[in-house]
């Protein structure tokens, strides 16, 4: 029974962490395909694809600290080329929900180009973010 709770807190708590950290990129990709597309886009909706994309590159982050355990401290996960791999996967995915869950404000899908724009401008600020905190 206890390992159940435990689980179960788990998944609460990484549902809780994933949807506060997906405030940030919604935001981000609210702009940048409002200012690609030049019309609006649905909010909610763009914040449901980065609580989806958060979700799982959460997940991938619990793995690669699970398989980095034996690694050499300091060391960039970057060296490893699974790791390079998966973050490929991450970019194909966000971009990927992006364009299917987000529509303009005319009904229309956004275009892939200005959905794959959109990651990469996620991305960028996460590895500044990310690069910033870890110095």
């Amino acid at each position: 029974m206890q390992t159940l709770l435990t689980l179960f807190s788990a998944a609460i708590w990484w549902v809780i962490y994933s949807s506060a950290a997906a405030v940030v990129p919604a935001v981000i990709v609210f702009f940048v395909l409002r200012w690609l597309e030049k019309t609006a886009v649905v909010f909610n909706r763009a914040y449901l694809a980065s609580l989806i994309w958060a979700l799982l590159a959460v997940l991938t982050g619990g793995l690669v600290i699970a398989a980095q355990h034996g690694q050499a401290v300091g060391q960039s996960i970057f060296v490893l080329p699974w790791m390079r791999a998966a973050l490929v996967v991450d970019m194909l995915v966000g971009a990927f929900l992006i364009w299917q869950l987000v529509p303009r404000i005319d009904a229309r899908r956004v275009k892939p180009a200005n959905a794959c724009m959109a990651v990469a401008m996620v991305m960028v600020v996460a590895l500044v973010v990310g690069t910033t905190i870890h110095r």
